[in-house]
């Protein structure tokens, strides 16, 4: 037996499991929701959000998720044996059910719903892959690059204005996730963010 717990619980509901006795970091700012399970040696940034039913196991290699990324509901991150950790920059936007593993992603990145991107894929800076593509091993979408398909391939370059939307998104979610930090809380923010669902 340990001395340590099996598992801690996060300021937000997640759970926090070691590995090899190494536990997960989690900074004060970052939001870990309840049905998420980060595990090992996995270390989140300022204002990260990790939503719910998420999955982070760093157990063969390790994750890092840099400020303001958020990791939406469902997503499983992995890593490669020694070879390939997970790293994820800065205001990334992972979306619903997207996969990761042992990949790249750079600053301001976009994975659309149910993405997938495999071992030593790089997604560089403003790059995004559209919902449900494969970025199969060592593929690179390149800077402001759009990707689709299973394997994803080339489409086009990134629209200004979706360039626009996707850098806005990542403060979209780190005001939802204060949104959810408050009601968790029992607090209301005046005016609720993004709007009033009573009013709806």
């Amino acid at each position: 037996m340990t001395d340590y717990p099996l598992s801690k619980t996060a300021r937000h509901g997640g759970t926090l499991t070691p590995f090899q006795q190494i536990w997960p970091t989690v900074p004060q700012s970052a939001f870990v929701f309840h049905g998420a399970q980060l595990i090992g040696s996995v270390t989140l940034g300022e204002r990260v959000s990790i939503w719910h039913n998420c999955v982070l196991r760093g157990d063969v290699n390790h994750i890092v998720v840099g400020d303001r990324s958020n990791i939406q509901d469902g997503t499983v991150i992995h890593v490669s044996t020694r070879t390939h950790p997970t790293i994820i920059d800065k205001d990334v936007l992972v979306a619903h059910k997207a996969m990761l593993h042992g990949c790249h992603l750079h600053d301001n990145s976009f994975v659309g719903m149910a993405g997938i991107v495999m071992d030593n894929a790089v997604i560089e800076s403003d790059g995004m892959l559209a919902a449900g593509g494969m970025l199969t091993p060592g593929k690179r979408i390149k800077r402001g690059e759009l990707w689709a398909g299973s394997p994803a391939k080339f489409v086009r370059h990134v629209k200004d204005s979706e360039l626009e939307k996707n850098r806005g998104m990542a403060e979209h979610y780190r005001l939802l996730a204060v949104q959810h930090d408050a009601d968790s809380r029992g607090e209301t923010i005046d005016p609720p963010y993004p709007f009033s669902l009573a009013e709806k």
